[in-house]
């Protein structure tokens, strides 16, 4: 598969998730829910005793509200699980075996309702069996978050510096200044993210510094620092039409002309409640999300990008969040990276003040990041005095190997909030590679104009970091042109 130019093109117009064009009346959605009830209980095997409730075993799809669990988690007997439906309540005994396999068969009766929906999610990535048994997992209680093993400090060798010296300066330099004039690094922008305390925006649209917007400034950083280094956006369902447009128009347009610039969307998922149904739209629909940033090696692969760039000659490939501006591309990383050895190499700050994020650990003797929702109770992330940027340079071949190996990045359920509606999506994350591939870990700047380390969350940090940001553009001649 070749790699997909951003080219111009009007974008295909579409109907939402798992809705034809007529199905916007709420009888419509009872009448689905009605249906994937029954087959549900149909799985379930033979009904009930005639009552005023629902088969209680059965979780419906919209009248079915779990409440909770009476016994507490680990116990090997069977544990409570009270549910009403409609009026009606009732106190069953069942195992997390049983309540999985209720969830289950919940989650495929809705799917089966929806294949148009189901197809077109297939072709980013979505496995619908693979979903059903992850958030029927989670709904059971039978998952835990935290890692299983030993998790250590990490050893004061595990952290590097960049070598001061400058012989051994200038030769990693040279070395990256020939990676760089070869084409040989390519530059993966994380573009996939709304600015939501920014007034909802394609976050890489947000204009950084004078009227330049972040995705101006990383055409810029590759025009300047590495021309014939391919740059690819990892886009999703919502940002990707948004940045093809600003890439066809100007300033856009002039900016990229003379770049090799593709995009790649993230894969997609569903949303689903703690009751067991997926979360719908006002007319029905399904709710999609991008399950994070865990997902670039596969929908990297499916894009072809790596296989081209490698056929090529491509080595490296730099990973980095579009809001920061200070993760350029750097002759100096690039030849570190390539001396060490490991197939990855992830950049760490010093914590200021209330910092918290992924923390480099030696999880059973091996390095690796680890957020701290995967660490166990009896570890206390305070004791790391550094922590994870996302950005992480990684050997070409190593990354393109992963979605052949036999590691598979984990999914995480992530409680979310829209207005008064609660719901939950299945994430992966990006810093998980280090579970997989070979690391080591270096310490960066985060001030002045060699800063590495420079978030964007919302406007007033952006403001408070303008002088900063200004700064780094211009000692890399960035900014102002």
């Amino acid at each position: 598969m070749m790699p997909r130019d951003i080219t111009p093109g009007a974008s295909r117009a579409r109907a939402p998730l798992g809705v034809a064009p007529n199905a916007s009346s709420s009888a419509a959605l009872d009448r689905r829910a009605g249906e994937a009830l029954r087959r549900v209980n149909k799985l379930l095997g033979p009904a009930l005793p005639e009552t005023n409730a629902v088969r209680p075993r059965c979780t419906a799809v919209a009248a079915l509200t779990r409440a909770g669990r009476l016994a507490p988690r680990g116990r090997r007997e069977p544990r409570y699980f009270p549910y009403s439906v409609g009026h009606a309540h009732y106190d069953g005994r069942m195992t997390d075996e049983e309540m999985g396999r209720d969830f289950a068969g919940l989650l495929r009766a809705e799917l089966a309702n929806a294949a148009g929906a189901v197809a077109e999610l297939k072709a980013h990535g979505f496995e619908p069996e693979a979903f059903i048994a992850r958030a029927a997992a989670h709904l059971s209680g039978r998952t835990t978050s935290q890692v299983t093993g030993q998790v250590t400090p990490p050893l004061p060798e595990d952290i590097a510096e960049l070598p001061r010296g400058d012989a051994e300066r200038r030769a990693l330099i040279e070395l990256g200044l020939s990676v760089l004039a070869e084409g040989a690094c390519a530059l993966v922008v994380l573009a996939g993210g709304m600015a939501t305390r920014m007034g909802g925006v394609v976050k890489a649209l947000v204009p950084a510094v004078d009227d330049q917007r972040f995705l101006d400034l990383r055409l810029r950083e590759v025009a300047t620092l590495g021309a014939r280094c391919p740059l690819w956006l990892m886009t999703s369902e919502a940002t990707e039409a948004p940045l093809r447009r600003a890439l066809q128009e100007e300033p856009g347009a002039t900016l990229s002309a003379n770049l090799s610039v593709s995009s790649f969307r993230q894969d997609l998922s569903l949303r689903f409640t703690s009751s067991g149904a997926l979360l719908r739209g006002a007319e029905g629909e399904l709710m999609s999300h991008a399950p994070g940033h865990g997902d670039l090696p596969d929908a990297l692969a499916r894009s072809g990008l790596l296989t081209h760039f490698m056929a090529s000659g491509g080595r490296l490939v730099l990973i980095t969040n579009v809001d920061n501006l200070g993760a350029c591309l750097d002759p100096l990383l690039i030849g570190w990276h390539l001396s060490h050895g490991a197939e990855v190499s992830c950049e760490v700050v010093d914590k200021q003040g209330t910092d918290r994020g992924g923390v480099p650990v030696r999880l059973d003797g091996r390095p690796v990041i680890l957020e701290e929702l995967r660490l166990p109770a009896s570890f206390d992330p305070s004791q790391v005095s550094v922590f994870n940027t996302n950005t992480f340079w990684v050997n070409a071949q190593a990354l393109a190997a992963l979605p052949q190996s036999e590691h598979r990045f984990s999914y995480f359920a992530v409680e979310k909030r829209h207005g008064e509606r609660r719901f939950l999506q299945l994430e992966r994350l990006l810093g998980e590679i280090t579970s997989f591939l070979p690391t080591r870990f270096v310490r960066v700047p985060r001030d002045g104009a060699a800063a590495r380390f420079l978030p964007v969350k919302d406007h007033d940090e952006l403001i408070a970091r303008q002088d900063t940001i200004r700064q780094v553009l211009a000692a890399r001649r960035i900014w102002p042109a």
